[in-house]
């Protein structure tokens, strides 16, 4: 009797953890239960995308490890309406549908794409690039792990200077990518384009705030959002954050946005962390010399300098755009003379 009521008692507790998993569940429009590693930083990215933007919007998910680990049939981690398309073709399959809401007079539908750096800065770039010069009403969010996660750590695009893998491998010839990242916010700015910012995971806040400006903004919009993978970049999921973190905080990674042409720096730490204090954590930089270490910790010093100067510049123009579009200021009437006397 006794073992029966054990196990009824065992019984009662695991339905009740059951229901209390099911409850936080329902919590998120990314639900848990996808395939994605435990600390995954891209899967956090999807949570916050689509728990900010809500439930009326459309997402477009290109070919990557975010569509890999979460609609795989028959399951599926969406709970909002979601098409999985090509490496090369999101941002024409987003235009194609922003354009045929337009046409059913639906105007409040937000289009998103959702695509890692291997799509965003190589494979679908040409297109994205149409999508940008054309203005379509789209939000393009970019998970930037810097590599090709889906398909084996490959470098893309996004890769930074000096890290390994397995397409810019560590070697007595080679010591990891030899070039910089591509500027790719720089870039979908310079489409003219309403909006484009780069982003954290590790800064939520202000992840959040870019995604609803996005949201309140016509035409096409961009988002990069730097969120490290564990797997390709080497380190254990639970430090996810913190690599995230010190990205930001050593000058590897920048937060800031373009709004209708304006540049704005977000986050100026006045002490930033050295850029080893980041690299140590990875096994995709453990190659490095200390010479090499400092010529990148340079690099993002140079870089630094360089998001000042942009920021100068952009306060300055933005003194001249106001004076020459705000209307002048009408000067206030003279009293009117008195009246002559009659005589």
């Amino acid at each position: 009797m006794l073992n029966s009521l054990f196990a009824s008692q065992k019984a009662w507790g695991k339905k009740q953890e059951e229901t209390k998993m099911s409850q936080q569940s329902e919590m998120h429009l990314f639900a848990p239960g996808h395939s994605g590693c435990p600390g995954c930083a891209p899967s956090t990215v999807l949570i916050h995308v689509v728990d900010t933007l809500g439930k009326d919007i459309i997402v477009v998910n290109a070919t990557g490890c975010m569509e890999i680990t979460s609609s795989q049939y028959p399951h599926s981690a969406w709970r909002v309406p979601y098409i999985h398309s090509l490496f090369e073709n999101a941002p024409a399959v987003a235009s194609g549908i922003s354009a045929a809401l337009k046409a059913k007079g639906n105007h409040h539908t937000k289009v998103v794409v959702i695509a890692g750096d291997g799509s965003t800065y190589d494979i679908a770039f040409g297109s994205l690039s149409g999508m940008l010069e054309r203005g379509d009403d789209v939000i393009y969010c970019c998970y930037d792990n810097e590599l090709y996660a889906n398909t084996g750590v490959q470098k893309s695009g996004a890769t930074p200077i000096g890290a390994a893998t397995t397409t810019s491998q560590a070697g007595k010839v080679h010591h990891g990518k030899e070039k910089e990242r591509k500027p790719i916010v720089e870039i979908a700015a310079a489409h003219n384009i309403p909006y484009a910012a780069s982003a954290s995971i590790a800064f939520v806040a202000d992840f959040q705030a870019k995604l609803k400006k996005a949201a309140q903004i016509s035409g096409s919009k961009f988002i990069t959002v730097n969120a490290p993978c564990a797997l390709g970049a080497g380190f254990d999921g639970s430090i996810s954050m913190k690599v995230a973190r010190l990205a930001v905080q050593s000058r590897m990674w920048f937060l800031f946005e373009y709004e209708n042409g304006f540049f704005k720096l977000n986050f100026n730490p006045k002490v930033a962390k050295p850029v080893a204090e980041y690299m140590q954590l990875q096994k995709r930089f453990r190659h490095l010399t200390p010479e090499e270490i400092e010529k990148i910790q340079k690099l993002c010093d140079h870089h630094y300098i360089e998001m000042l100067e942009r920021q100068k510049a952009s306060d300055a123009k933005k003194i001249v755009f106001d004076a020459v579009t705000q209307p002048p200021s009408t000067p206030p009437a003279s009293p009117s003379a008195p009246a002559a006397p009659k005589t």
